[in-house]
């Protein structure tokens, strides 16, 4: 489902990383928050492609996922 997302410990003590690089996922999910366009990552980090990117992003959106179980006497 990731296979540009790895993990390993010897790299960045374990994070979430972009294909085995020093790159982290936080790191270009926090660029792309803060207004960067994908061509401006991808100037900033040539060894980067627009596919890690994006794979990145679902990985967040994946990682926020949200499920909510009303209880008896909850309100909506």
């Amino acid at each position: 489902m990731f296979d540009r997302i790895t993990f390993d410990p010897k790299i960045m003590g374990g994070r979430a990383c972009i294909r085995g690089m020093r790159i982290n996922v936080s790191l270009v999910v926090n660029m792309v928050a803060n207004g960067m366009t994908a061509e401006e990552i991808l100037r900033d980090y040539p060894d980067l492609e627009a596919e890690d990117i994006q794979q990145a992003l679902q990985y967040a959106a994946f990682l926020t996922r949200e499920e909510i179980y009303p209880t008896a006497g909850s309100r909506s």
